[in-house]
């Protein structure tokens, strides 16, 4: 047997529903020879009499009343299936794919998060805690679609990369440290330090920033992760040098910590990094992108 035609459902609905042939042919827009075609052809192909037409409205028969059920459920799961295609191309529905350190997700990205979840519901943003290394090597896999990445990156073969912003880095010390107005490589040098750990892009910037004056200063502690290295800097076990983020908690943290400007002053480069390709990139891409450039430093 042939599948059944959702056109012919929906006419056969429509007549069930209005109790004339010529009731569903204007509400369809269609001829009634096309509608008694349609009914035709349905009770043909099934084996059964649909429509009693006995008298002056038109009734479905016990099969008829019982296709007209499931009639209702798959027109309406047809109607759902194709309002899903085209939420899906125009971006209102889908997932991208994000990776970022823990940083950028916890001081840069609940703006644009909270946002999306506001204005775009259907769009997952499925995060990941990476490295720009790491960010970019699973961009090349293809098992990322989005990632924000320190700069410069060691290797953009495959990628392109969109500046996004440049934040100024900072001393952060113990609290009850004597400390100068600003902090020079030289002074900082000579206190025990906890830094990011060495295989990340924060600790090269830093450590050239040391070279620079002729230092090589060794961390009491490396970690990846910069909250830890606060409380560690906190609880007088060192100091630090981290990117001055925006937060909620700034104003509790500057009690807690002494955050001094650096001399000379440097900064932390990001970037948004993406798969080169020519083809056309989804929607929901498109529109996590327009909102990360929102956040960008001009």
């Amino acid at each position: 047997m042939r599948s059944l035609n959702l056109d012919q459902l929906r006419t056969l609905v429509a007549i069930a529903d209005l109790g004339s042939f010529s009731n569903a042919a204007r509400t369809l827009h269609l001829s009634q020879p096309t509608v008694s075609l349609h009914i035709s052809e349905l009770e043909s192909r099934l084996g059964a009499r649909l429509l009693d037409r006995s008298d002056r409205r038109v009734r479905p028969t016990a099969a008829g009343t019982a296709l007209v059920e499931r009639a209702r459920a798959l027109l309406h799961d047809a109607q759902e299936a194709a309002d899903l295609v085209k939420r899906h191309a125009q971006g209102l529905v889908g997932r991208v794919r994000l990776g970022a350190s823990t940083v950028v997700v916890t001081h840069l990205l609940p703006a644009a998060l909270d946002w999306l979840s506001q204005h775009h519901p259907g769009i997952d943003v499925e995060l990941g805690i990476t490295g720009s290394l790491q960010a970019a090597q699973r961009l090349r896999e293809g098992s990322l679609d989005i990632g924000i990445v320190s700069l410069p990156l060691a290797s953009e073969v495959g990628l392109e990369i969109r500046p996004w912003r440049s934040d100024p880095m900072a001393a952060y010390l113990p609290p009850r440290w004597e400390a100068p107005a600003t902090v020079t490589p030289q002074w900082l040098a000579q206190r025990p330090l906890v830094l990011n750990d060495s295989s990340t892009n924060m600790s090269r910037l830093t450590a050239a920033w040391f070279a620079k004056a002729g230092y090589a200063p060794k961390a009491r502690i490396e970690l990846n992760y910069d909250e830890v290295i606060k409380k560690l800097v906190m609880a007088g076990y060192g100091a630090s040098v981290l990117p001055l983020e925006p937060s909620a908690d700034a104003a509790q943290l500057q009690a807690q910590v002494q955050i001094r400007p650096l001399r000379p002053a440097l900064r932390r480069r990001l970037g948004v990094a993406l798969r080169r390709t020519a083809a056309a990139r989804e929607p929901p891409l498109e529109i996590v992108l327009g909102v990360l450039e929102s956040l960008r430093q001009r």
